[in-house]
């Protein structure tokens, strides 16, 4: 990896504000891998200029979106997944092993890794897609809904076969370098057919010192020709764990495998576009998991239901029926400004009912039960804490997480409405920005 970004005329859009904004986090990044050269690096500092790079990067996601919104791009809704993707997951993932790890060389080398070509790939390719000078990279990635299925289905297999949590980096993985690592490569398809997956597969060495390699009892941090060819074994196996969740694979068999040079490794993302690109972190190292099958996406409106797989595609379909209703949040509140400010506020991103009294609470969760209630602390007659004891004295009730909204932020007024153990709770003071973005964490975290 270089130790600093270098800015190319390549780079630029020829949109005056966008390029300014690159070229401002080039500035940050090169600062960051500067403080990393320092042999006394301060966490404060390191600190700091995360922090800059976070909000900087967030403020120029929203100018480009306002850009690509004003000129009509069609691309609009990819390019904004990609940057909710980098808001959501990646940053918050390298942020929180920073932390962890207390700013060590390898999670500074994974933060610098991870951002550096994430943003080299995003300009060059994605914002260059903007002005019509490349095409889209992500154009055919999965739908959402499907993508999170997969994570699901690899992360329970990490925790099945090494009792690992992996924690996903990005969906929108592009080949960026995380550290020392190991790079293969396997193709499959049926006889008869033209269709095949590559899979692409990439490994940070010490995760196969630390899982295979424990697993055989090795005790050097070195990889050997035995470990390589166990994680070779172990890697294939994982695979057909992952390809048994589809039926229709069943007869693929696997034609090629490869073990490949970073260059090489990087090639594929260059001449291909992943249906599947996924990075995660499992606190012991990082792997990535990426899939080349561009028939994923012609497979029209779903798996023919068969006897063999009657009970997996209802289970999905009932799944799916279950995401594609949004939350439903009750905002309890004696002040109609509050709830109809409240409401507007995260109107686009869950179901918002309003009560305007404790009682009138009751009566709304009795007709339909929310995942949320918003309740204020300090309404006349019944007090926020008189409807919590109500909730909670109605066994079916109990378990429905409440949220207290207070004026007060002073130490006595937090510890009362603390000792009735509420999921939380939020000041009425707080910008709205803050409000939603503390909703949105809460279901996120819930989500897992």
């Amino acid at each position: 990896m270089e130790n600093q970004l270098i800015w190319k005329d390549e780079y630029n859009l020829g949109v005056d504000i966008i390029d300014k904004e690159h070229q401002k986090l080039f500035t940050i990044i090169n600062k960051l891998f500067a403080l990393k050269e320092e042999k006394k690096r301060n966490p404060k500092v390191y600190q700091e200029g995360v922090k800059y790079l976070k909000e900087h990067a967030m403020g120029h996601f929203e100018n480009e979106e306002l850009y690509m919104a004003s000129i009509g791009y069609e691309g609009l809704e990819t390019h904004r997944r990609l940057h909710r993707g980098f808001r959501e997951d990646t940053l918050p993932a390298l942020e929180q092993e920073l932390i962890r790890e207390e700013y060590s060389q390898t999670s500074v080398d994974h933060f610098l890794g991870v951002c550096a070509g994430w943003l080299i790939g995003h300009t060059l390719t994605e914002d260059q897609a903007i002005v019509g000078e490349k095409v889209s990279k992500w154009v055919e990635l999965l739908p959402e809904e499907e993508l999170a299925a997969m994570k699901c289905v690899i992360k329970k297999l990490v925790y099945d076969m090494f009792q690992l949590d992996a924690k996903v980096v990005s969906d929108a993985y592009n080949g960026e370098k995380f550290g020392k690592g190991v790079y293969y490569r396997l193709v499959y398809n049926a006889d008869h057919q033209e269709k095949q997956w590559e899979i692409i597969m990439a490994f940070e060495e010490k995760i196969l010192v630390n899982t295979v390699g424990k697993i055989l009892g090795v005790k050097s941090d070195m990889l050997d020709i035995m470990l390589i060819n166990a994680s070779r074994y172990t890697a294939k196996q994982f695979v057909w764990h992952v390809m048994q969740q589809f039926p229709s694979l069943k007869l693929y068999e696997m034609k090629e495998e490869n073990l490949l040079a970073y260059d090489k490794f990087q090639d594929i993302f260059e001449k291909k576009k992943p249906q599947i690109s996924l990075l995660f972190n499992t606190d012991v190292g990082y792997f990535s998991y990426c899939v080349i099958a561009p028939h994923l996406l012609e497979q029209g409106i779903g798996t023919p239901i068969v006897a063999d797989n009657a009970m997996l595609e209802i289970g999905k379909y009932l799944s799916k029926r279950e995401k594609t209703s949004k939350p439903k949040i009750l905002v309890v509140d004696d002040s109609v400004t509050i709830r109809q400010a409240i409401k507007s506020l995260l109107g686009t991103s869950y179901e918002v009912s309003v009560a305007k009294s404790g009682v009138s609470a009751i009566r709304a969760i009795t007709l339909e039960r929310p995942d949320l209630v918003m309740l204020d602390y300090e309404m006349p007659v019944c007090d926020g804490k008189r409807t919590l004891e109500m909730l909670h004295s109605e066994e079916e009730f109990a378990d429905i997480p409440v949220i207290f909204l207070t004026s007060r932020n002073d130490p006595e007024s937090v510890k009362a409405v603390l000792e009735l153990r509420p999921e939380g709770y939020l000041s009425k003071y707080l910008k709205p920005t803050e409000i939603k973005n503390r909703i949105d964490q809460y279901f996120k975290k819930k989500r897992g």
